[in-house]
């Protein structure tokens, strides 16, 4: 019976701090921009641009589709959109140029919070937008390159698409308790 007592005790004390945690508006903004100056037009903040876009420009020779000939990363990126790079190890592959970067930032209450997640953005020849997949980190076949020959030895990071339209800024609530919770209050339900 005690334990009983206890632990309802217990529960009663922490679930206003649960809904306390569930009640922010959050809100996440991501894009991919074409530089520097498109960004900073739709978000309004040119320090978190800039820097998002210096670190997809590091990470663009780390987590680029590797090639290990001009001519197949050609085929998926198109004619003269592709240089030789060297990774961190020292090895010379193929990759293409970073055309864009993307960045995706959470929002609370409209107002961005600290901290963002960038990537480098490359444009297929079939005018697809790309970027690292952070999610899978297997290795990245072309399309082009048969069955994988033309891909790089030491394999390169998955890549996924971006379907948003590049320059724009785009904004999605984040479904949760509290969200809901303040919707019903509001609509009289």
């Amino acid at each position: 019976m005690k334990r009983s007592r206890t632990a309802a005790l217990l529960l009663m004390s922490a679930t206003p701090l649960l809904l306390t945690a569930c009640g922010d508006d959050e809100s996440t903004r991501e894009g991919v921009y074409t530089s520097v100056e498109s960004c900073t037009a739709q978000t309004h903040d040119a320090a978190t641009c800039q820097q998002a876009f210096d670190k997809a420009k590091k990470d663009a020779a780390e987590n680029s589709p590797q090639f290990a000939s001009r001519e197949t990363c050609e085929v998926d990126y198109g004619t003269g959109k592709c240089e030789q790079r060297t990774d961190s190890s020292g090895h010379s592959f193929f990759g293409p140029l970073m055309t864009g970067f993307f960045i995706s930032q959470m929002l609370r209450g409209g107002s961005p919070m600290a901290g963002f997640s960038s990537a480098p953005a490359f444009r297929t020849s079939g005018g697809q937008w790309q970027r690292p997949d952070d999610r899978n980190n297997s290795v990245y076949r072309s399309a082009g390159g048969g069955s994988g020959g033309g891909v790089y030895a030491g394999g390169s990071r998955s890549m996924t698409t971006i379907t948003s339209a590049p320059d724009t800024a785009v904004t999605s609530s984040r479904g949760g308790f509290g969200s809901r919770g303040g919707a019903r209050g509001g609509s009289g339900e």
